[in-house]
């Protein structure tokens, strides 16, 4: 036994099984659009990021091979002669030498600047410098052993947290021997210069993540205006049954998914058509039907088996109720096979030869007195089955409803070839004349005759399908003249023919 509880339970995992939590497609529009920007800004911002580190870092070599150049000039320049006097002379000593050095190079922000003399640190500069030397007693012996060739030196000196870009020039005067070796040294603190773009770098993505959650709040809210006729046209969905098919989708603005509703609404337009016609059709086939059936009923109700005669009688009339049943069932056969994806078969058709074939069979419909009018010289592509299966119809109806002359014809009119059967009857009153291609419908004038009252239906469902049209016009002289109007498709213009007449057929009379 399962209680509400367990009831309730299990139709909500058969409700989550049939209808599995899925991402919406905003979520997903917002998520694209916020991935690609944060990729495009993690690309942009890291291909900045390595350039301009890779700048400053050959800015801190070009510095310092122009202090290189510097020095050079300062030891070949010489010392003055008297401390008032513009005149040079050779330096006496390398170390008087790397003081004047030290003491003229001026250093950038971020840098340090020493002399060695006898490789230890021997002097600094007078003033204060953002990377103070004076005790880098280690790097002093890593830059002995740098200069030990006697060559300038620009490298990279790493030990635990520093990272420092240096110059070591040793300084060599040509009238002294066996002094002291001189070096003078400039470093540059990577970590410190690289720093000041690092803070701009961290700018940058603090700027970078604002920009991406209003990227994604505002792609919501556009996404949600955008996107909420849809959300209308699944709820709307939700609601329609085939009972109710009148809710329309509210169309707002003029963009792709504005006409997206208007598609929508178009079809609910035929879903709604086409459920109508449904209804019709089952009320007018019952209606059709119930005839028939009553009366084969109570017929058979009242017969005395007893009578010969009347179980006759009976039979005769049951038999053709019957029949008049079946003509029904294979005409609504026929009007639905012309429902389908493929209604026809166009093929090329030469009219002269389909007109004289369908007159002949029309021949052998009873009562029927066929002649030929004019014929229409050349080829249309048309399905020839399903234009004859339409004007034997019409013939038949001409016959049934006009009396038993009949005449055919066909006639070019531009693109299009027109079919016509002309009846000598009464005519169809002009309130009838639209009506009458319905189904189940049938003329004032229609009293008495044995039809389906689907017949014309047929017809223009044919011409339909062929992309045409059917009419029905007063004939001059009287009676009623019906005309299929169908398109002739790829084929070349042909010249109308009006004298010809097929052989074994009576021509029409003149009018």
């Amino acid at each position: 036994m399962t209680g509400p509880a367990d009831s309730s339970h299990h139709r909500s995992r058969l409700a989550s099984a049939l209808h599995p939590r899925v991402v919406s497609v905003r979520t997903r529009i917002v998520a694209a659009i916020t991935v690609t920007m944060a990729i495009g800004l993690l690309v942009v911002g890291s291909a900045v990021y390595f350039v301009e580190r890779k700048s400053d870092l050959d800015q801190m070599d070009d510095r310092l091979r122009a202090n290189l150049n510097t020095a050079r000039f300062i030891v070949a320049e010489g010392e003055p002669v008297a401390s008032d006097s513009p005149e040079r002379q050779p330096w006496s000593t390398p170390t008087a030498a790397l003081r004047s050095v030290v003491e003229r190079m001026s250093a950038d922000d971020n840098t340090g600047v020493m002399g060695m003399v006898a490789n230890e640190i021997n002097m600094v500069p007078g003033v204060r410098l953002d990377l103070d030397l004076s005790g880098a007693d280690v790097f002093a012996e890593y830059i002995q052993e740098q200069t030990a060739a006697g060559e300038p030196v620009i490298g990279t000196y790493v030990d635990d947290d520093l990272a420092w870009r240096y110059l070591a020039a040793p300084i060599v005067v040509e009238s002294s021997t066996g002094d002291d070796p001189a070096v003078f040294v400039m470093v540059y603190d990577i970590h410190a210069e690289l720093a000041e773009f690092e803070d701009t770098a961290r700018v940058f993505v603090i700027a970078s993540l604002i920009a991406l959650v209003l990227v994604a709040a505002v792609g919501g809210i556009v996404a949600t205006r955008l996107l909420r006729p849809l959300r209308q046209m699944r709820e709307i969905a939700t609601r329609v049954s085939a009972r109710s098919l009148d809710e329309r989708i509210p169309v707002v603005g003029n963009d792709d998914v504005a006409d997206l509703a208007r598609t929508m609404n178009a079809m609910l337009d035929r879903l709604d058509a086409a459920l109508d016609s449904q209804r019709r059709l089952l009320s007018d086939v019952g209606h059709e039907l119930k005839t028939p059936i009553t009366i084969v009923h109570g017929h058979i109700e009242v017969m005395d088996p007893t009578d010969v005669e009347d179980v006759r009688a009976t039979q005769a009339l049951t038999l053709d109720e019957l029949e008049r049943m079946g003509r029904l069932v294979q005409d609504l056969s026929d009007a639905a096979s012309l429902h389908g994806s493929s209604p026809v078969t166009p093929t090329s058709v030469d009219l002269a030869d389909l007109l004289v074939q369908i007159a002949r069979k029309a021949q052998g419909i009873t009562g029927a007195e066929i002649s030929v009018g004019a014929r229409a010289r050349g080829r249309a592509m048309i399905d020839a089955a399903r234009v004859t299966q339409a004007m034997l119809q019409l013939a038949q109806n001409a016959v049934a409803y006009g009396g038993g002359r009949i005449v055919l014809g066909s006639r070019l009119t531009g693109r299009h070839v027109e079919l016509w059967v002309r009846d000598f009857g009464p005519g169809v009153p002009d309130e009838d004349k639209d009506e009458i291609f319905e189904r189940f419908r049938r003329a004032a004038t229609s009293d008495g005759v044995n039809g389906s009252g689907l017949g014309l239906n047929i017809v223009r469902l044919i011409a339909h399908a062929h992309g045409g049209s059917v009419r029905v016009d007063d004939a001059a002289g009287g009676g009623a003249l019906f005309t299929i109007r169908l398109p002739r498709g790829p084929v070349d213009e042909a010249q109308i023919d009006r004298e010809a007449t097929p052989a074994g057929i009576v021509p029409a009379e003149k009018e």
